[in-house]
């Protein structure tokens, strides 16, 4: 069965706006001293700007669904990319590092609604036959931009201004609005649940309590009290946020998920490959048994309940 062109175009325009956001989340890693020289900062207070980037994709993404199921794929993922580009030009109009650090978390905002709304996209607008190509299409760029940060960035600064390592983002920002506006459908939701405003909160403020806790506490940038303070408020703003989720009927972050094998398993995988153990004994002898995984894998795949979708 031969496929259609938006079956090869919708892969590729977001495969490329991952491209650009993972990209942006190591890009500045080799060009900070630069960046602090023109700021007039210490490179070390720089990575408050990593750190926002990063805490600013983490605690919006949970909201992407629900925001994609009410206001559709297509209106959704192309605010993103705006955002996205707004926050780039801020990045490159900065003049101290308050401004570096509120347009990273701007640029991170938008970030966090293309990642999730992008792999949305290919799930509601991809033929199902189609869909493992379309998704491996969309994974490869995303795997390479983390890798091709640095390098890039380093480039870009020595053979030309810190400036155009964010400047970059807007002509490609912009042909993915145009390009998204053509070819993806607009696909929402006819009865969303309603926005878990409690959740929200509550995963937010644990997610940047624990997250910005931990990274500023090997900084040494804030006193030991407020490292203390900020790793309290996350701890118990997380055990909060697991009581409200079990009384919740529409809880933003479906911890339920946790219940089928393979997404437990891919938690795992990515735990131990971030912490270098992905070797060790247990987990060849977990991740061998291809029957098992297999098994567990199609347990996953049974029909999930049908949700009412318009395209427009």
């Amino acid at each position: 069965m031969e496929s259609s062109p938006s079956d090869r175009i919708v892969p590729l325009i977001v495969a490329t706006a991952l491209f650009m956001e993972n990209m942006d989340s190591t890009v500045i890693s080799t060009s900070l001293p630069a960046i602090a020289q023109a700021l007039g900062t210490n490179p070390l207070a720089l990575k408050l700007a990593v750190t926002s980037y990063l805490l600013s994709l983490a605690i919006c993404i949970p909201a992407s669904g629900w925001t994609a199921d009410r206001f559709g794929t297509r209106n959704v993922f192309r605010a993103a990319i705006g955002v996205f580009v707004l926050g780039s030009i801020g990045c490159a109009a900065s003049h101290s590092l308050e401004e570096f650090v509120l347009a990273r978390i701007v640029q991170g905002a938008g970030g966090a609604m293309m990642t999730p709304v992008g792999r949305l996209i290919m799930v509601r607008g991809i033929d199902k036959r189609r869909l493992v190509n379309a998704m491996a299409l969309v994974t490869i760029p995303a795997l390479i931009g983390p890798i091709c940060g640095p390098p890039l960035g380093g480039f870009i600064t020595t053979y030309a201004s810190w400036h155009w390592i964010f400047l970059i983002n807007v002509p490609i920002g912009l042909v993915g609005i145009v390009m998204a506006s053509r070819f993806i459908p607009n696909i929402r939701v006819e009865r969303p649940d309603p926005f878990d405003y409690v959740g929200f909160l509550l995963s937010g403020c644990a997610i940047a309590g624990l997250a910005f806790g931990l990274s500023a506490m090997g900084l040494e940038f804030l006193p030991t009290s407020i490292v203390a303070s900020l790793l309290c408020g996350g701890a118990i703003s997380a055990v909060a946020y697991l009581i409200h989720a079990r009384r919740s009927p529409a809880p933003i972050l479906d911890l339920s998920l946790l219940r089928l094998p393979t997404f437990r398993a891919s938690i795992f995988a990515g735990f131990c490959s971030a912490s270098a153990s992905a070797r060790c004994r247990f987990c060849c002898r977990y991740f061998s048994r291809s029957a098992f995984i297999s098994r567990r894998f199609n347990r996953a795949l049974s029909p999930l309940p049908p949700r009412s979708v318009r395209c427009s």
